[in-house]
């Protein structure tokens, strides 16, 4: 059972998510959320870490946060999964320690 990293700011507000990348290990899982749900489009500041990431870990972004903030899904990077608020549920479920970077 890997961790769950819950990344809920935009890199443009912290280093939150590139210091997730560095510490997300195999197994692992990440939950872009609220202003996170920015990293998870094609071309943000973090999209190549990103890329590099989605081969290791597994990347989740919580669809409910993209259309709040008039994000589409054909915006996401190839290989990040959009989830429902009961997807979030079973990641919480199958993951074990749960990890919120600010």
């Amino acid at each position: 059972m890997g961790v769950l990293h819950l990344v809920n700011r935009s890199p443009g507000e912290t280093q939150a998510l590139a210091q997730c990348l560095d510490r997300a290990g195999e197994g692992d899982a990440i939950l872009l959320m609220q202003s996170g749900v920015y990293a998870a489009m094609k071309h943000s500041a973090l999209a190549s870490r990103m890329e590099q990431s989605i081969r290791k870990v597994n990347i989740h972004v919580l669809a409910p946060d993209l259309a709040a903030r008039g994000i589409a899904a054909e915006e996401v990077m190839k290989g990040i999964e959009l989830i429902s608020y009961e997807g979030f549920v079973n990641l919480s479920i199958s993951h074990g320690p749960i990890l919120s970077w600010n």
